[in-house]
Formats: C-alpha cells, structure tokens, sequence
C-alpha cells in the first residue's frame, strides 16, 4: 500500500466537470458568486482602462464605439451600436457627444438620405491611433496575474459568455 496522495487529474476545457451539489440558502457567499467577481473584474478593468483615456476626456464606452470605428470604417449609427454592444439610447447619446466634440463625422448615407453614415475625422483617428498601443497595454495588464495559456483561455471563456 503506497502512501504518497493520489493526485487529482487535471480536465481539459472539453471535459465535463463533476457537478457541484446545490447550496443551501445559508451557504450564500458573495466572494464566491459569479455576478459579484464579474463586477469586481470589471471595476478592476474599468479603472485601469480609465489611465489611459483620461488625457483624451474619452469614457471607455466612446473609445470603443471609436475603436469600432477605425477597425469597421463608416457604418450607421444602428449598426455601430450593435457592433459595439450598446442599446440605441447610449449609442445615441456617445455619437452625440463624440461629434460634439469633433471624434466623428456624421454624413447622409447616399443610398438612403434617412440615414446617418458615421466614420472617424481625422482628429478621431488621430486619437484612437494613439490610444491603441495604451489599450493593449492595459489589456495585457489586466491579464497579468494570468500564466499566458491562462490568459488564452480566459478569453475564449469570455468570447463564450458573452
């Protein structure tokens, strides 16, 4: 008979994990829920995003729609809004204030005067083209505490959620 503890196999993503027996109303911990570490993950995020977009006056919501933007070209308000996952009231209210402040041009789509065609000025392009290295930085250290396959999986987890 050995003595050395049997050790536990590792399971792949493909792998089926044992299921976890339902908890009782009094074993409700919030540090183990997953709302309340998604909340704290993007607090995390949010913060450390915010470093590099305070210089800009941008909030990450308008960096993103003009991310979308550089990566995608001219598209219709509704459609950047779906693209960058945001309800027609925010996408509204982000093009609103992103023209305001000269990010974007707004022009009638010649195919259908009813529509607004957005794409980046060259002052907007200007500034997400800045903006991107610091971006991927901050992506980078937002994984940090992660080992790199960790980091890969996290992200394909996310991808999965959402």
């Amino acid at each position: 008979m050995s003595c050395t503890p049997e050790k536990t196999p590792a399971f792949p993503l493909s792998a089926s994990l044992p299921e976890a027996a339902e908890p009782e109303v009094g074993d409700f911990v919030l540090d183990e829920q997953v709302a309340h570490l998604l909340r704290r993950a993007h607090q995390r995020a949010s913060a450390l995003f915010l470093t590099v977009l305070a210089d800009a006056q941008l909030t990450p919501t308008q960096f993103f729609a003009m991310a979308r933007l550089h990566e995608m070209g001219k598209l219709s308000q509704n459609r950047l809004g779906r693209l960058a996952a945001m309800d027609p009231a925010t996408i509204q209210g982000v093009i609103r204030r992103l023209h305001e402040r000269g990010y974007i041009e707004r022009l009638a789509d010649p195919t259908d005067r009813r529509r607004m065609v957005l794409s980046l000025s060259p002052f907007g392009q200007e500034t997400v083209m800045r903006l991107l290295a610091d971006a991927n930085r901050i992506g980078d250290e937002i994984l940090a505490p992660l080992a790199p396959d960790e980091q890969r999986m996290f992200v394909r987890l996310l991808k999965r959620l959402v």
